[in-house]
Parts: structure tokens; sequence; C-alpha cells
């Protein structure tokens, strides 16, 4: 399980977020819409294992596969972009402008929306036999959660916001650190085994995941659940995909970037002498 450097990783981070931005809308679209779907079908199986079992701990180890999946194929979540694409504009990489990165965030959001409410449609009908019945035990659990994660914000005004929001930091902390775990190996154990640590953290602790609650909060809605979509925008989506942002950029992010690479070369530079004299970091 080969191990990259963090100078080497790093490099390979703004790397990516540069590629993203200038990535076609055809392919920004795709790549985000796969993403969605194979992660909400990953949301499923959690729920299911959970709700069979009576254990979220199986639940939540076992929900990384979709993670892991996903970014073996190369897709894109809004959750990683978030945080890889403001890299590239801060090592001045030629031609990346804010309105490319916003341009890239916004496309990946739709895709990924896109991809989560086709399989909450799909599910939908599943948990009701084509909307002939009242949902499963399934179905009336993801109701459930859409409902707690909304009105239940509200309920505590100021106070649930600020959770809300900490909890959306709390997951792209853990998020994005899976997304560099897919870069510093080369071997797909030692990527899957890197990403698979902090996912299962994230789901296991409740964390708001903006691209998981694409599928659970319209899966909410079709399944009967007693909450509105301007409850999902105003007390889940929006906020939660701010703290994501805040979350992925700050915590991982810029600090990998400004320990590995400006600050290390910076240091080499002040010392007036050959980068060659200097091992790896």
């Amino acid at each position: 399980m080969a191990y990259l450097a963090p100078a080497e990783f790093v490099t390979k981070m703004v790397d990516a977020g540069e590629s993203k931005i200038f990535m076609s809308t055809r392919d920004t679209v795709i790549r985000a819409y796969m993403a969605g779907a194979i992660l909400a079908l990953a949301a499923v199986f959690a729920v299911t294992i959970n709700v069979q079992t009576g254990q979220p701990l199986a639940g939540a180890i076992l929900f990384p596969v979709g993670f892991c999946m996903l970014y073996l194929m190369g897709f894109d979540l809004l959750t990683g972009v978030l945080m890889l694409t403001p890299l590239a504009l801060i090592d001045r990489r030629a031609g990346v402008t804010m309105s490319g990165i916003l341009r890239n965030w916004g496309l990946v959001f739709v895709g990924n929306f896109a991809g989560a409410f086709t399989v909450a449609v799909m599910m939908a009908i599943i948990f009701t036999f084509g909307f002939t019945q009242a949902p499963d035990v399934v179905g009336q659990k993801i109701g459930t959660i859409g409902e707690g994660r909304t009105v239940g914000y509200a309920a505590h005004g100021a106070a649930g916001m600020l959770t809300l929001f900490i909890r959306g930091v709390l997951c792209n902390w853990m998020v994005a650190t899976g997304v560099v775990g897919a870069m510093i190996s080369t071997s797909v154990s030692g990527k899957v085994i890197a990403m698979w640590m902090p996912i299962m953290l994230f789901f296991y602790m409740g964390f708001e995941h903006s691209v998981v609650n694409m599928f659970l909060f319209p899966s909410g809605l079709l399944l009967g659940g007693n909450f509105s979509i301007m409850d999902y925008l105003i007390w889940n989506e929006i906020p939660t995909v701010i703290g994501n942002l805040v979350g992925g950029l700050t915590f991982v992010g810029l600090t990998l970037y400004s320990t590995h690479v400006r600050t290390g070369a910076k240091r080499k530079a002040d010392l007036g002498v050959g980068m060659a004299a200097f091992p790896a970091e």
C-alpha cells in the first residue's frame, strides 16, 4: 500500500481542484449525477441495516462502501469540490477564477441533486409498492429522519441553526479527509482504508452531509414526512452546504496546503539553500 508524503498528495489536491474547474459541463454533471446516486444508495443501505439490526454502528461501518465506489470511479461530490477547487485559486493556477469555481460548484450541486433525487423516487416506489400502500418500516424511518433534522432544528431557533451549521462543519472535516485519503495511496486497498475511516465516523456521529441530505429529505417528502420543501432548504440544505464549505476548506484544504506547500517552500527559500538538501516532507 504505497503511501505518498503530504507534500506529494497536497500537490495532487491542487491539481485535482484545477482539473475540475476546467472540466466540461457535460462531464461535470454526469460525474456529479453518478456520485449523488451512488451515495444515495449507500444511505438507503445504511438505514436498512440500522432498521433491520437495531445497531446504528453496523450501518455506519458499511456506509462508506458507497463513498469508496464513487471516488474510485472518479465521480464528484459537492463536499469534495468545496474543498479542492479553492486551492487552485489560492495557488494562483493559470486561468482559475472565482467564477470558474462557482460554476463548478453549481454544476456539481445540480448533478448530485439529480442523482440523489432519482434514487429517492426509485426507493419510494419500492417502499410503497408503486405508491399503492403506506411506506414499509425502512420508508417510515427515512420520513422520520427528515422531520427530526428539519423541524427538529427549527424548534430550537437560533440554537438549532447553530447546531445544524456545526454538524455541517464537522461532517466535511471528516468527508474532506476521506477525499484526501483517496490521494494518499497508489493502491486500491490503501485508498479504501484511508477513505473508510473518516466516512464511518461522520455517519455514525450523525453529522450533516449536503449530498446525503439531497436523498434523505426529498425521500422523506415523498414518503409522507411532516415537513415542507422550505423547511428542508432553510433548516437543512442551505446551512449544511455552508457548514460543509467551512469545514472542508478550513480544517482540511487550507491546513494541509499552508503547512505542506506554502510554508515548506517559503521556509526553504528563506534559508537560502537548495531543495535537494531537504528530505521529502
